[in-house]
């Protein structure tokens, strides 16, 4: 059975991403856990002193955010046919992120979907402050979806690589998991630095191409930058779903930080998978 995190801040957003992952996994016994985080402003000064229990605040909001996710339960239970769907309801006074460590690592969760953000609806950044964090910091691939996007069927997977990772089998299994259910292909790209692969590189490769088999189309495209040739291979042919794999040593992590990106813009429009490099041991 699949563990999933479903983050809500209540708004539409996050309903969105919550509709997605009921409809990606419609067919499949999972577990969701319906999780929003709080952390009350302090209004009193006793609260500076004292704990949240102590303050009742913690019981003034734990109740609140109870109902509204039982709100939330009963609205998906009546959209939904969701007999193979349970849904687990989590209300915690804690960051986000930090929550989904704790219940990741407490309950071996298999993966995060949620919007890409919240109610403030910032338009100018790539994604909200959450999701962001979550995705930076989280033990298990993050799907985030985009507030305005339907579900689609991901039947086209847009997998970009510099091959400065060592894949293994254990790392891709959500996105081998999509595409073996959907009988999805993968196009993998790589965009030329201008220099013939490493050795390194002509490895990593091969691994890749050994567990994606069959379901991989190979991609080189010419030298440019990253964000300008996933924007131009998906204007070309229209994808489902962006992967990529989290490492701080390749290009993702510079998506989020060189000021190219707001010069360019990463116009995502479909989810957007985030793997972490985890250990294959």
């Amino acid at each position: 059975m699949k563990k999933i995190i479903l983050p809500t801040d209540f708004s539409e957003s996050a309903y969105n991403a919550i509709r997605y992952a009921i409809h990606l996994h419609e067919d499949m016994e999972t577990t969701f856990y319906l999780l929003h985080t709080y952390t009350p402003p302090i209004f009193q000064v006793e609260y500076v002193f004292q704990s949240p229990s102590q303050s009742g605040l913690d019981d003034l909001y734990q109740t609140r955010a109870m109902k509204q996710l039982e709100a939330l339960k009963q609205r998906l239970q009546d959209e939904f046919a969701i007999s193979k769907h349970i849904f687990k309801m989590r209300a915690a006074f804690n960051t986000l992120t930090d929550e989904i460590i704790l219940i990741t690592k407490n309950e071996n969760v298999d993966l995060v979907i949620m919007g890409t953000q919240g109610i403030t609806k910032a338009k100018e950044i790539l994604f909200g402050t959450n999701t962001t964090q979550v995705i930076k910091k989280t033990l298990c691939p993050v799907i985030a979806v985009p507030s305005e996007t339907m579900y689609k069927t991901p039947k086209a997977i847009l997998f970009p690589t510099d091959y400065e990772i060592d894949y293994n089998r254990k790392n891709l299994q959500q996105l081998l998991d999509i595409s073996k259910k959907y009988g999805s292909t993968i196009d993998v790209v790589h965009i030329s630095s201008g220099y013939d692969l490493t050795v390194v590189q002509m490895r990593n490769k091969q691994k890749l191409k050994d567990i994606l088999v069959p379901t991989y189309i190979l991609n080189d495209l010419p030298d440019q930058g990253v964000i300008m040739g996933i924007n131009q291979f998906q204007s070309k042919k229209a994808m489902d779903l962006l992967v990529m794999v989290r490492n701080k040593h390749t290009f993702f992590e510079r998506m989020f930080v060189e000021p190219i990106i707001k010069k360019i813009g990463f116009h995502i429009e479909i989810p957007f998978m985030v793997i972490p490099l985890i250990d294959k041991k």
